[in-house]
């Protein structure tokens, strides 16, 4: 019985990626670690304004 050769890792992910149906303008960010880093870069510097926020009220009020 002779031995199947499986695919390479290249050929499985571009047939993987042709079974999927094509993304819509403007839905999808692809890259996962990129929308957690920019996510979290934006909510550091909300954060960062409404922490120096108080901080001046506090020192306009004494």
């Amino acid at each position: 019985m002779p031995r199947r050769k499986r695919k390479t890792l290249e050929e499985r992910i571009a047939e993987r990626q042709a079974k999927l149906p094509p993304l819509d303008e403007g839905k999808h960010f692809e890259h996962g670690p990129a929308k957690f880093v920019f996510v979290f870069l934006i909510g550091f510097v909300v954060l960062l304004h409404l922490v120096g926020l108080v901080v001046l009220m506090i020192m306009d009020l004494q």
